[in-house]
């Protein structure tokens, strides 16, 4: 695992940051690995319940341990809840969907995009990255998703998914339909979930849920429940959640699985 002195050190390094549309946060940072590429890409989603406090700073240390792994990491910022950023329903998912379809108009011959993305996303940029694959209009389909401690239930979430959504299950139902994970099964990818059973925070139990039903709809999913694993460790390159996910979705896609 890298040292912390190495993690503060990839820092130093420049990405690349683009504009995926016109307000002012649709941003995204592009981190590319040595060599001229194609590389392949790995979308990036932040957590946070979706709130403005969080943002996608959280990730970069994620990001620079995927260009070691010879991946091009694509750190996505969106329209949360709160401070005047009008995210939630459905700001929040238009985001994303565009900034994941940008890539392509970046026409950038560094990225392998002829067999669509990856997606890791965190908690709440769980629920994002189950959401993305679910996409059947994208211009850059998401084909595999590392969802880490995700909130993958949102029916059953409470205050924060009726924050997201405008509503409860019993009064937005037709929004629940189209953005909670348990419902858009099966997703057709194959999925990787990251859950501590020490998270208290998203509770385990919602991933393994999550497992029992998409497997049950016929889905290929994985569920590893990493010891220590809180909630915070996710993003963390020196972690062992971390590790599952990064070997993972560096894996050649035909061994994805």
């Amino acid at each position: 695992m890298p040292s912390t002195a190495r993690v503060l050190l990839d820092f130093v390094a420049r990405p690349e940051r683009h504009r995926y549309a016109d307000h002012r946060w649709a941003r995204a940072v592009l981190y590319l690995p040595d060599g001229p590429g194609p590389h392949r890409v790995v979308v990036v989603l932040h957590g946070g319940y979706w709130r403005a406090r969080y943002s996608k700073r959280t990730m970069k240390a994620a990001c620079v341990d995927l260009t070691r792994r010879g991946l091009a990491a694509w750190n996505v910022e969106y329209r949360r809840i709160g401070r005047g950023q009008g995210g939630g329903w459905p700001a929040t998912f238009d985001d994303v969907a565009a900034a994941i379809d940008h890539l392509a108009a970046l026409d950038d011959s560094r990225l392998d995009l002829t067999g669509g993305v990856a997606a890791i996303g965190h908690s709440a940029g769980g629920q994002l990255a189950l959401w993305a694959a679910s996409r059947g209009d994208a211009k850059v389909p998401v084909r595999r998703v590392v969802a880490q401690a995700a909130v993958c239930n949102l029916t059953v979430a409470g205050e924060p998914a009726w924050e997201l959504l405008g509503g409860t299950p019993q009064q937005v139902p037709e929004r629940y339909d189209v953005a909670d994970p348990m419902r858009l099964l099966p997703l057709g990818v194959p999925t990787l979930l990251v859950h501590g059973a020490e998270d208290a925070t998203v509770p385990v139990r919602r991933s393994r849920e999550y497992a029992a039903a998409a497997r049950a709809a016929g889905d290929d999913v994985t569920l590893v429940e990493p010891v220590p694993g809180g909630h915070r460790i996710h993003p963390d390159p020196r972690s062992e959640a971390w590790r599952v996910a990064a070997e993972w979705v560096a894996r050649p896609v035909r061994s994805a699985a």
